[in-house]
Formats: structure tokens, sequence, C-alpha cells
């Protein structure tokens, strides 16, 4: 599953952490779940899965499947004459045991229409074998599922405008497995720690498209239009991997030695095909090499859907992506490594952690989804360098300390409410960072050995964190309880204070360090880097207590004591330094996170000349992330700044490689509102890049509004991204009854993020339209949002918003609205 700072709804939910605060203090407050006190044990095995073959067809118009399976299973240990199987609200009609080809029909319970019990026609023992028949109709828009935080529906099979009637939404049917929903759309014990072997038999209108597991062995053309396509797993895996998808879809074939890669768009994107998957080949050589284990599965598919209910899922050798992934030359050109490329390799990474070796127990998540997330950092060092690498892990570790709860969890955990609850960002992104910490411990050539170690061992089965310790226990020599304990089955992080005192007499530099988190206390290896007379000394080594003092003889006060000098550890720090050692540090030290902090060192002292220096070096830093938090912090109302600031920001606005940094410099630049920037504004309205479109119109807002009408105006046609939130601020600003069709439908179909961005723009424009139908379509729209993400902590914003609408529209006597208005705020707070 995708990590979660793609997934819409968690996004959402860090953008609010600093805005909802109190609310979630007192979420934290609240009295524990007594089902946390509960131990969540792996399932037992009574009986194995052993190959399942499905036979299925679709009704659209009621939203069922008709499916015929034959299941093959055995005891796993002990004799027994009863199977149980997951089966989520379906119709059994028929259930039997196959004997010498023949259907003997068994006894069955279904009272639960969640499981059924089947008294099966004998006592079977672990050296046999058998298989069961079932007919069965799956209706998974009549089952009442939850979904979590990453995937935020669980009803298993989806159809996506099945009767045609959304313009410009393609007809698709698709699975999502993750966690126990497989069990929605076929019969199966559906537990991770289940294996199987697979066959899908699918007929499907004869102008569709089908994906599945595995190797397409056969398409079968029938007289009634159809087509049946027969798609075979032969490697076992399990069933929360399992998939299908239907539709219009355009498939372009790439390869990977000799195995096929291929990546299916809806026909309008694939053109770009090869610009946003082509990098999939290059990747999984580069996972096979630094993993030793080649890609185990007969090919690669990579699908594009709608309406997905998550942000990719890594189905055994057939990923599905959310349509964000996919986007035109001029979308992809704001698209940096976050914007859906790390996904991409992420989902790869799964198909040998969580896919080849699977997490033994929803518990032990941790060995699928924190190595995928760890992935996306090794992925950004070979591809991009390691300042991406460093940006993205720490955008990790900021996005695990927003989490209010965060701290309480253990990575390992066998004690949740729910098992949905175990993805959260304690499993990807501190657990991501975790495996980071721990591959610079034991050094890359070890590290890599034991993950070899681990996957050669545990090939088509099941692991979890202890085989994990043990393989690279067993890779490096090393003694690795010390780390599992406190990072895997232990909860929080080291606050770290960090302080210096220099002994001019002794010659001594004193590094006072002291954590002050509650609960465990962290042994913590790290780098200490000290320069002094232009040279660079490092030194290893542990902190093990509360409070430890380290001194060093040195030959002179150092310019700088680095603590952490690779910014490896996973911890909440203040440093002690002072402004001019920050600044020593970005000019000298190598990493960034080095240069990060210098920076946000000189933010608050913009008046100081060695804050200055910083600031203005940092406009012109190498990785276009810096370049781009530089132009953010300088303060332009400062004259030595904005003198020094103005021509860089000029150059940067016009020629930086990097289109979000061209945008950044030309909204800095339309801050100052002067007039002899109008042309650099206007001639940037004619670049490529929404983004820089997009801060250009915004520039020329501040200059001459109407002018800014006009132009925006040009754009309905063709805008995405920057630009069309700009043209809603233009809009909402100055725009008429006559723009709110164009506002009312990009608000509507807007990811949720850029939904929560574009609020307080939509609401004051539903607040000032004269037609009282246009406002009240603005109230359902803000009050859907907050309903569907209430449990994000959007029902107080729309709350508010619509509170100011029904402000507004009480100032124009439109009393239907108001009452409107009310009942939008009653059905936000009455929603569960």
């Amino acid at each position: 599953m995708t990590d979660l700072k793609l997934l819409s709804t968690l996004v959402l939910s860090a953008a609010l952490s600093a805005t909802f605060t109190s609310s979630q203090a007192q979420q934290v407050a609240q009295p524990e779940d007594p089902a946390l006190k509960i131990y969540r044990e792996t399932p037992r095995k009574v009986n194995d899965l052993v190959h399942t073959k499905l036979d299925v067809r679709f009704d659209y118009k009621k939203r069922y499947m008709y499916g015929k399976e034959w299941v093959t299973l055995k005891p796993h240990f002990y004799p027994t004459d009863t199977l149980r199987l997951d089966a989520k609200g379906m119709d059994l009609k028929t259930i039997a045991v196959v004997k010498n080809g023949k259907n003997v029909p068994l006894k069955f319970t279904y009272q639960d229409s969640l499981t059924v019990a089947i008294k099966l026609d004998k006592v079977y023992r672990n050296n046999e074998s058998y298989t069961v028949y079932i007919d069965y109709t799956a209706k998974p828009n009549e089952l009442k599922v939850k979904g979590s935080a990453a995937i935020n529906d669980a009803k298993g099979l989806y159809f996506i405008n099945p009767d045609g009637t959304e313009k410009d939404k393609p007809i698709q049917i698709w699975t999502q497995g993750e966690t126990e929903s497989s069990s929605a759309w076929f019969p199966t014990i559906d537990k991770p720690s289940q294996k199987t072997t697979e066959e899908i038999s699918m007929t499907v209108l004869s102008k569709y498209v089908t994906l599945s597991n595995g190797k397409l062995v056969s398409q079968k053309n029938n007289a009634d239009g159809t087509r049946t396509d027969t798609w075979k797993q032969d490697l076992p895996h399990s069933p929360y991997l399992f998939m299908m998808a239907v539709g219009d879809f355009k498939i372009f074939k790439d390869k990977w030695r000799n195995k096929e890669v291929n990546y299916y768009l809806e026909p309008k994107y694939a053109p770009y095909a090869k610009e946003i998957f082509g990098m999939t080949p290059e990747a999984i050589e580069f996972y096979s090499k630094t993993l030793g284990v080649d890609y185990p599965w007969y090919k690669y598919s990579q699908i594009v859907v709608r309406d997905y209910v998550s942000g990719a899922m890594e189905n055994t050798s057939a990923t599905l992506h959310g349509a964000y992934v996919q986007g035109t030359h001029r979308e992809l050109l704001d698209a940096y490594y976050d914007d859906g490329r790390s996904t991409i390799v992420h989902e790869l990474f799964h198909q040998w952690f969580g896919d080849y070796v699977t997490a033994e127990s929803w518990s032990n998540l941790t060995v699928n989804e924190s190595f995928a997330n760890f992935s996306e950092t090794l992925w950004a060092e070979h591809k991009y360098g390691h300042d991406v690498a460093d940006e993205h892990n720490y955008i990790d570790m900021q996005n695990y300390f927003r989490s209010p709860d965060g701290r309480t969890k253990n990575l390992v955990r066998f004690h949740y409410v729910d098992k949905e609850d175990v993805f959260d960002v304690v499993t990807y992104q501190k657990g991501g960072r975790i495996l980071n910490m721990l591959r610079n411990y034991l050094g890359n050539e070890a590290f890599y050995k034991g993950l070899n170690i681990y996957l050669t061992t545990n090939a088509f089965k099941n692991g979890e964190a202890q085989q994990l310790r043990l393989a690279l226990e067993q890779a490096s020599g090393l003694d690795l309880n010390w780390f599992f304990n406190q990072w895997y089955y232990g909860a929080g992080h080291p606050i770290l204070d960090i302080s210096y005192k220099w002994d001019d007499a002794t010659k001594t530099q004193t590094v006072y360090l002291q954590q002050s988190q509650d609960g465990q206390i962290f042994k913590l290896p790290m780098a200490i880097d000290i320069y002094t007379g232009g040279k660079k000394t490092r030194h290893k080594v542990w902190m093990n207590n509360q409070n430890d003092t380290l001194t060093f003889k040195l030959d002179s006060k150092p310019d700088l004591v680095n603590v952490d000098g690779d910014k490896i550890l996973l911890t909440k720090k203040t440093d002690h330094k002072t402004l001019q050692e920050f600044a020593f540090q970005y000019f000298n030290a190598p990493l960034y996170l080095d240069r990060l902090e210098a920076i946000n060192a000189a933010a608050d002292k913009q008046s100081e000349k060695d804050a200055q220096k910083v600031l203005i070096a940092a406009l012109n830093d190498k990785y276009y992330g810096l370049r781009d938090k530089a132009i953010r912090t300088i303060k332009l109302d400062n004259d030595a700044i904005r003198n020094a600031a103005q021509p860089i920001l000029a150059r940067l606005a016009q020629t930086d490689d990097n289109t979000l940094v061209q945008a950044q410099a030309i909204a800095a630049l339309g801050s100052l509102k002067a007039s002899g920037n109008m042309n650099l504004f206007k001639q940037a309205l004619s670049r490529q890049s929404y983004a820089v479109q997009g801060a250009a119109l915004n520039a020329i807002n501040l200059l001459d509004p109407a002018l800014a009408m006009n132009l925006a105006k040009n754009y309905e046609a063709d805008n995405k991204g920057g630009l069309t939130a700009a043209m809603m601020n233009v809009y909402a600003t100055s725009g008429t009854d006559a723009q709110w069709t164009f506002v009312y439908k990009q608000f509507d179909e807007a990811a949720p993020q850029a939904k929560y961005n574009a609020l307080d723009k939509f609401s004051a424009m539903a607040g000032r339209v004269q037609k009282p139908e246009y406002a009240q379509q603005g109230i359902s729209q803000i009050k859907d949002f907050g309903i569907k993400y209430k449990p994000q902590g959007i029902a107080d914003p729309a709350i508010k918003f619509i509170t100011d609408i029904k402000e507004k529209r009480a100032q124009m006597h439109d009393d239907a609205t108001v009452k409107v208005a009310d009942d939008a705020i009653k059905q936000i707070n009455d929603a569960k």
C-alpha cells in the first residue's frame, strides 16, 4: 500500500495538524480503548490454501459479480473435517467437494454474512488435499464495512461509473484486497499468513482490456460479444494481493531483461506512458542488484484507475495506482519525486517486501510497509542524489512527529483496536526512518546482505521482525536485540538537547547531550564531526544515558561541532549552536539537513549579517528544494535582503532549471507589487509549466486585478495545478456569477488536499455570488467535504466556512440560503 503522505486523506490530516492541535490533544487525552488490552495473535492455521481458481462475470446494472470458485486446500497439521472461509456479504448458492470430477454437496452455515462454516465430507489429514466448489454472487455495494486511514473503503470490488452516466469518467472495474477485502469478491482464508497459487477467468465485453496477477494464458471470444481472459499466477502469494481490473485502457509495452513490463492508462494519457512510468525497468534492475534477488514474478504491470480508495496497491505483479499518478507532459513538468514518483518505486519494492515475503500478521506490517517507505529513500539516492533522499527522509520524520499519538505506538504492535489502525505514520514514516538508521549503523554491505538472507530464507512464505533481526545478525555478526527492543518493540523517540562549552585554558571542547522525553531512554550511536583549522575530524560515539557529557582535546577552538554528523537520528533536537556556527555549517558541512538547519537558524535573525549571508547564498543552493525554502524564508521588507535578493529572484524566475523554484521566485517578486516586474510576469504566462503560469497570474492580480481577470479567461480550456488555483483565486476575488460555474467545477473535481487549500477562496465567492442557488451549491460542496473527511479534522473548518457564507447571505437577506447553511452545519455535527 502506498506510503501515507500520498494518500489524500492523510496528506489532509498532516496539513491540519498545526491548525487543530487542541482537538487532537483532546483525542490523545481520551481514555484508553479496552480493545488495546487484547493481544492480537496471528490467526491459527487449521487449513492451508493451495490453489484458487475463479471464473467470474459482471453485472454492471446490479453492481454484482457472479462467481464460480474451485479452492484447493489441505489441513495445516492436525486432521480436520471442517473448513471456515471468509466470505463477506455474498449469496452462496452451492458449496460442494469435488470428487472424481463431480460436485458432492456439503452442509454449511452462513449466518453472519462474513464467514462460512463448511462441514467436509470426511476427516482430512495434512498429506491430503481437497477441492471445494462454490457458486456465489458477490454484492460489494451492499456490503457495510470499515476502511482505514490508508484505505478509505473496504468493499473489495468496485464498479466505476457502471451505467456510463458520469460524463468524462471511464467505465471501470477494479479490486482492492488489503487488508482483508478480497473475501468480498471470492471466498478464501483472508489472512496474510496464507499463500496460494491462482487462476482467474474473467468474462467481459470484448471492447475492454483486463489485467490480473501473473500471465495472460488465453483469450476466448464468445458469441455474445464478450471475451473470456484467463490469467494464471503459478507462484504462491497471499489472498489480499489478488487483483482484477477491467476497462478501456491503452497498454504501453516495456520490458526488463526478458520480462514484460506494461503500463495501463486511460487513452488520453497513453502518449505520456513512458514519461509517467518509464523509470520502472531501471528501478527493477536497481532493486534486483541491491537485494541480490532478481525480480521474482512473471511480469510487472502498472494500471491507473479512477476513484481509487487509496494511493496505490502492490498487487503481485500488477500494481494499481490512483489517478493522481498520471498526467500530461505539462503536468509532469511540475511533478517531482514526492508527486507520484516515490509511490511508483514504493509499490515496486513491495514485490519483494510484502509479496515475495509477506508479513506473518498485521502486527508485523512493518516488514511490508516500512521497507516500501525506506525504498523511496534508496531510489532517491540512486537516481536523484542525496539531497533529494535526505529531504524525503526529513519530511517523513516531520510527518511522524506531527502525529498526535505516534509517540505512544510500538512499531511491531500486538495490541490494537482494529487491524486497519496499524496503517499509520509509525509503520510507514517512522519505520522507514528506523531502517535508514539501521543501514547507517551496519553499513550498506552488511545491511543488504542481511536483507538478502531474509528474502531468500523466507521466499514465498511469511516473515516478521524477529526473522529480520536474525538475518541482519547473521550477516553482520552483531547483536541487534538492543536496536529492535527500543525501535521495534518500544514506542516514542528521543528528544535531544545539545549544548557546548569551550575551555580555552585546557583546550577542551565539551558536548552535553540530554534526552528529555517521557518513557524509555534510547541508546544512540552517532557521529560527531569537529571542524578545526580547515579540517574535519569524525568521532564515533554512543549516547547510552539520559545525560551524557563528551570531551574532546583540540589544538584550538573549533569552528563547528556537528552532532549527528550523518543527520540520521530519528530525534527531535534543540541544538544550541550560535548563528555564526550555523553559518559555518551551511558553507562547510555537506548534507541537506546541515544546510536546512542553517537556513532555519537564520530565518528569525534576518537583521544580522551572518543570517543574511546564509539566506542569500541559499537562493543559489545546489539543490532546488533549498532554493525554494530560501525564497519562502527571506523577508523582503528587509532592505539589505531585498536589494541582494531581487536580481537573484529575477534570474531564478526566468532561468532556474526547476519550475517550482521559478514559480516561487515569481511569487516572491509579486509580493513586492512592483510594476517594473509586470513584463517578467507576462512573459512567464507563456511558459509550459502550470505552476509558473499560476504564480505569474497571481502576481499580475496583485498589480492589476482587472487585467488578471481578463487574462484568466484565456486559460479556462487548459489549466491544471497551480494555474487552476490561481484562476480560482482571481475569480474568487474579482469574479461574478459568470465565473461561478468554472470555480464550482474545479472545486468539485479537485483532490482532497487541493479542496482544503481552496476552501477560503471558494467559500468567499459562495458568499458573494448573486444567485442563491450558487451559494447553496457552495455550501453543499463544503458540507460533503466536511462529512467525508470528518475523521481527519475537516468538520471544524467546514463549519467555519459555511458559517462565514451564512453571515454574508444574511446580510444579503438570502433567507433560503441561511436555512441551507444551518441544515448543513447540523448534518456535519450529526455525522458519525
